[in-house]
């Protein structure tokens, strides 16, 4: 029997929104909510996100015969599916534009250069051992050079975003990480999305601007040798073909 202000449709029955979606500032903590129920059954959490979800018009719940009750997305919580996806897909394709040309500036300055590897760095363990964690720079690069100790390994790390930024910046075992890889480590950052103070001393920081990129404050330089682990991943990877064709294939 049909329940006041409680829709019946079909087999289900349908539970209306009280609030406006633009009265809910989303959060990324909602968006990846949405994502979760788009791609699953929709099985209720019964938290407060969801709470906020359903009271937003974003999600609905639906009750089928036997009073099994799960979710699913709206038309309303599509479009917001929708927007952040051409949103991230926007943010990505700066993100490798940028990437790109770092790749080439390093490339005119002599050096070989990898994108998205992914090194073993050894760090510190609260035991005094060693512990490997995983670290996959945006670029990395060494010198042209057949002297070992003239390499000079290079990490950096590219963002477009502050939200991407100040989170990258909380991992601190991150960028230890990139600190173990590199004899320095540069954050290149779109311009104005934050201060040069913001990175900590350890990292140098180059801004990128339309015209170029700007040394904002110099990476501190350190005596380092590549391990032989990383070595070999360098040489199990395909370096960047040079912008006018394979110049690296000589080392």
């Amino acid at each position: 029997m049909p329940v006041a202000g409680v829709q019946t449709a079909g087999r289900h029955r349908r539970y209306p929104a009280r609030m406006s979606p633009a009265a809910l500032p989303l959060t990324t903590v909602h968006r990846r909510r949405l994502r979760e129920i788009w791609r699953s059954a929709g099985w209720p959490c019964q938290d407060l996100v969801e709470v906020e979800l359903l009271a937003a018009g974003l999600i609905e719940r639906l009750r089928d015969e036997q009073g099994r009750e799960s979710l699913r997305v709206t038309d309303a919580g599509v479009q917001v599916l929708a927007q952040t996806l051409q949103k991230n897909r926007a943010a990505r394709d700066a993100h490798e534009d940028l990437v790109a040309r770092v790749a080439t500036e390093m490339q005119r300055a002599g050096r070989v250069v990898w994108r998205g590897l992914s090194l073993r760095a050894p760090l510190a363990g609260e035991d005094g051992a060693t512990v490997w964690t995983m670290a996959m720079p945006d670029v990395f690069s060494i010198r042209h050079t057949t002297v070992e100790d003239y390499v000079e390994p290079i990490v950096h790390e590219i963002k477009v975003r502050r939200a991407d930024l100040l989170s990258d910046l909380r991992q601190t075992r991150k960028r230890e990480a990139y600190l173990a890889l590199g004899s320095q480590c540069w954050y290149v950052l779109a311009a104005g999305i934050a201060q040069p103070d913001e990175v900590p001393p350890e990292c140098g920081v180059l801004l990128a601007h339309d015209g170029g990129l700007e040394v904002a404050r110099p990476a501190p330089r350190r005596a380092m040798r590549l391990a032989f682990g990383t070595w070999m991943a360098l040489a199990r990877a395909s370096a960047e073909p040079g912008p006018e064709g394979d110049e690296q294939g000589l080392l």
